[in-house]
Order: structure tokens, then sequence, then C-alpha cells
């Protein structure tokens, strides 16, 4: 099968998040299993990437900007003219599936906010091109610019999520988030992420010694992007409760990720003014063998979201053998409550009492610790891509019955 995934963000730009890592490992994981796998994104500066990186990064030019191969896939990386955080503004995407889009089978959109897949979703409606929508967590507008959000869905969204054969949710959570907005239940396809760990482990105690942090230390550790939806200032408040508190914890917070809209500096501000700013570390964005030795050298990993629609940072800590802490509004919670990890209410006092459990209690530690393994197996991208298999194919044949009965008509 031809297969074309659309994505605003792909590697090498894995700053952007989970976006990236998630549409890598699906295609590849295809590619793998004989599917001929090409991957339409934005160019984020390609180009400088591969000066960077000295051959480790490589590419080459294409009629439609620059195009790499890498593990059976390839990606072309439309030029960018203009850009507003992650939204960029690619004019060559029209012409791409003028000349292109006949070429593949199915299609599958991942994302929201952009204008790649609008683009993208209305040429497939024009050709009658079977198209699956992965809204990606953004369905719900939640923080940040909501009224433009709301715009966007008035303008594009809607019609981009009504013109797809189905809606692909992560987690119950997610989808019933589509249910309530309006998306038919026999549309929602419901499919988990997955984790993919790496294929050589960093030592223990790397991270702590780039960070010089004493092994003595309980290292809390946040990782993702730093913005109000995580909720990172919950995380803050609850290390400082834990650390002024009378059994007397020495705990270090770790915030690994990229600063959004300034809250960087508003946790520092905070810190000082709780009385723990020598506690806190800031490490910008990590990425590979630097972010599984976080992981590992973690006592405990937490994503306090407010709205999460699964949580890959979580299962990445699960697969390094760390405890997680998550509240109960991410969609991967029931994959490891009580069972590699703690849920919790969105609330400041619970993650500190979880923390005070996993940290000091070693019954519960080890208990989760161990849990980690079992939950690690469940949570692989190989049943996840023999699922967008059985739904391309599921896809493309409903198109096929559609046209055979217009030209019966």
């Amino acid at each position: 099968m031809r297969i074309l995934n659309v994505t605003e963000t792909y590697a090498p730009f894995l700053e952007y998040g989970g976006p990236p890592v998630k549409v890598r490992a699906l295609s590849e994981g295809l590619a793998r299993r004989g599917h001929t796998v090409t991957v339409l994104t934005a160019d984020w500066g390609l180009e400088k990437r591969l000066q960077a990186q000295e051959g480790k990064v490589t590419g080459e030019r294409s009629p439609f900007g620059w195009r790499r191969e890498e593990n059976g896939v390839q990606a072309i990386y439309l030029p960018t003219w203009l850009r507003y955080r992650a939204i960029s503004w690619n004019p060559a995407v029209k012409r791409y599936c003028r000349v292109r889009l006949k070429d593949f089978d199915v299609v599958h959109i991942f994302g929201m906010y952009d204008l790649l897949g609008p683009a993208v979703g209305a040429a497939c409606r024009n050709r009658g091109l079977p198209h699956a929508i992965e809204p990606i967590g953004m369905f719900v507008p939640i923080v940040r610019n909501l009224w433009l959000k709301r715009m966007y869905h008035l303008a594009c969204g809607q019609r981009l999520l009504q013109g797809a054969g189905a809606v692909i949710g992560t987690s119950d959570q997610e989808v019933e988030e589509l249910a309530a907005g309006g998306i038919s239940r026999e549309r929602i396809v419901l499919r988990r992420n997955g984790v993919e760990v790496p294929s050589r482990w960093p030592e223990r105690g790397a991270f702590r010694k780039a960070q010089r942090i004493s092994p003595d230390e309980k290292v809390v550790l946040f990782l993702g992007r730093l913005s109000s939806k995580k909720s990172p200032d919950l995380l803050l408040r609850a290390c400082a409760e834990l650390s002024h508190a009378s059994e007397g914890i020495s705990l270090t917070l770790v915030f690994a990720g990229p600063d959004e809209s300034g809250m960087k500096s508003q946790l520092e501000q905070m810190a000082e003014e709780l009385g723990v700013g020598s506690k806190v570390r800031f490490t910008g964005p990590i990425f590979e063998q630097a972010k599984w030795a976080a992981y590992r050298d973690a006592d405990v990993f937490v994503l306090p979201s407010q709205n999460e629609n699964f949580g890959n940072t979580a299962a990445e800590a699960v697969a390094a053998g760390t405890p997680v802490i998550v509240t109960e509004h991410c969609g991967i919670a029931p994959l490891l409550a009580d069972e590699a990890g703690l849920v919790v209410p969105h609330d400041a006092a619970a993650i500190r009492d979880a923390l005070r459990r996993i940290l000091s209690e070693a019954e519960v530690r080890e208990r989760l610790s161990a849990g980690c393994a079992t939950v690690t197996l469940r949570l692989g991208w190989d049943e996840p891509v023999r699922e967008m298999e059985t739904l391309y194919t599921r896809l493309a044949s409903q198109q096929a019955k559609n046209v055979e009965s217009h030209r019966v008509e």
C-alpha cells in the first residue's frame, strides 16, 4: 500500500515534542511491513540542521523542497514562507497535491491548528482519496489563543474532520472528547500510542553526573514543553511543599524541555518565592540518549497535565523502569494505574502525597518499578502499526466500493 502521512513537524525536528516521534514510529513500522510510506511536512530549517549535524543527517533537493530517506521512509520538507510558533505557511503543498496525490492509496493527517492538514484534506476530498485524521490531542481547545482555535474550527477544522473516513483517538478520554464534539462514533477509531526503546541504554548515573546532582538526592523529573497545559507550576508547588515538610526528603526537581510563552521565567520566580530555587534545574530540550539517561536516573517521573490525549513521555519513563505519577486527565492513566505509577487528581496536594509515597515508601517504589517491565510489554508500536494497516485497508476498500457503485449508477 502507498501511504502518505501529513504532519507539521517531523524528524529530525524532535524539539517539537511527541508528534514527530509518533509519526516516525508509525511510518517506519509500516515501511518494515512492506508498505511505501512518504511523510509530507514543513521545513523548519533542514539545511541548517544538515550543516550542523555534519553527515549525521543527510538530504537532497527535490522539486518540492528537501527530501530525506531514512529507515525506508521518504520525507518531503516543503519550503516554509511564514511561520508562527509551530504553524507554517507552505504554498508548495497545493502543487505537491496536484502532482503527487494520485500516487497514494490512503492519506493520514496528523494534528490540527495548522495549514498543511486542511490543504491536503481538501485535495483528498476533491480526488475522492480515502484519508484519516488524527487530532493528537488538539480537538478540544484548552489553553492559549482559544478564540483563534475556535475560528480555525469554523473556517476549516470542522470540514477537515467531517470529510475524513476515520478520526483517530489515542485513548478512551480522547474518544469521548471527539464524540462529545459531534464526531459520529462509527467514524472514531481508538488506537493507542506506543513507545520505542533505544537500542542501547545509557549508563545509570550519566545524567546525574552531567547535571552535578548528588547520588543521594531524589530526582523528580518533568520532561516536555514548559506550557500551562502541562501544569509544571503544579509540580513545582508540590515539590516545594514536600521539601519543606518535616520528613525532610532531599530532592531535586528537573524541568527538561523547551520554554513556551515565558513559562520558564515564571517557574524560576515561583521557585525563589517558595524558597526552593536551588532545588530546581532547567536543562532545556534533551533528546535521544540524553533523554533516556534522564529517565533512567530519575526516581520518579511526573506528568501533571490538565489534559493529555495520551502521554508519550510517561510511557517512555515506564520503559526506562522509572515509576510515574500522572493526573487522571492523561489518556495513558488507565494503562499504568497502580502497576507502574500512581494516578492522581489535578491538584498540588495530591501530587505531593503521591511523591511522598514513591520517594519514601520502599515497598511502593519497588512494586511500581517492577510493574514498569510488565506495562512496557503492552506499550510497543507493533500493535498500533498493525491497527493502522487494517484501517488503511478498510478505508481504501470502502472507497473502491463507492467508486464502483457510482459507475453502476
